[in-house]
């Protein structure tokens, strides 16, 4: 399904009939598909899930420049607004999470918690030096292919891609079909951010999780983000890179299964 944002569709997959509605938004260079182990968990608990494809991933049309959180957390609002589902339980990896941030700050009304995996409140200090050569890649042939192996490696352990190959291709895949215009206008928007003096003023509950060999972000990244939330909780997940949710689904899902009851009561 697609939600039409001016004249560009945003896609995004509205499953089951619950009350509640969790909203999951997906890494950077991935898509809504990257939540796969967690959707029929959650039906079977009665929930209904809400996934989308930021612009310029899986389905969604990219837009021409560089993107600010805010801006793709308008994004996500004006999808919410329009299919009236919220407040949303959301759940946000890695730049996922920084939007939910974003979310929180400027449209809370549509939110109800908060799951953020990876995502630290600040831009790192070394934003420029880390993504330059990334996107230099990208658009040296126009394509995420010369940087999809090293992607990998940062995301998932080799204990994983042992265990599951045709899931780990399956990401793989999709890194590699991300568009340039969706991936370098992504960049732009978690380089340059800075939500340290204004998460302390979120009022919805949230729970922040760390996958303990992730070295995209930092525990203390991690940790100081759950501080700045007041009631923020933080959770570290041993044995696992940058997709937790993917790494070890039974884990990962026991955990948040255990924060939606939380949160619902």
């Amino acid at each position: 399904m697609f939600q039409m944002i001016g004249r560009r569709r945003l896609r995004y997959d509205l499953i089951g009939n619950g009350p509640r509605t969790v909203f999951f938004v997906h890494a950077l260079a991935a898509d809504s598909g990257m939540w796969a182990e967690q959707v029929p968990v959650l039906i079977g608990r009665g929930l209904r899930i809400l996934r989308v494809d930021l612009r310029g991933h899986g389905g969604s049309d990219p837009v021409p420049g560089d993107y600010t959180l805010e801006e793709l957390a308008s994004d996500l609002a004006i999808l919410l607004e329009a299919l009236e589902v919220g407040p949303v339980d959301y759940v946000g990896l890695s730049v996922g999470g920084m939007i939910g941030e974003a979310l929180a700050l400027r449209f809370g009304r549509n939110v109800a918690s908060l799951m953020l995996c990876e995502s630290p409140p600040a831009a790192l200090s070394n934003a420029r030096d880390i993504w330059a050569p990334r996107m230099a890649a990208a658009r040296s042939q126009n394509s995420l292919e010369p940087i999809a192996d090293a992607t990998m490696e940062r995301w998932l352990t080799p204990a994983f891609r042992a265990r599951d190959p045709n899931r780990w291709q399956q990401i793989r895949d999709t890194v590699a079909g991300t568009t340039v215009e969706g991936y370098c206008g992504t960049v732009a928007a978690l380089s340059h951010f800075d939500f340290t003096a204004e998460l302390p003023g979120v009022r919805v509950p949230a729970l922040v999780l760390y996958g303990e060999d992730d070295k995209a972000t930092s525990r203390e990244e991690n940790e100081r983000l759950a501080r700045l939330i007041p009631g923020g909780r933080f959770i570290a997940f041993p044995g696992a890179r940058h997709l937790p949710n993917v790494e070890d689904p039974d884990r990962f899902n026991a955990i948040l299964c255990d924060w939606l009851e939380a949160v619902g009561k």
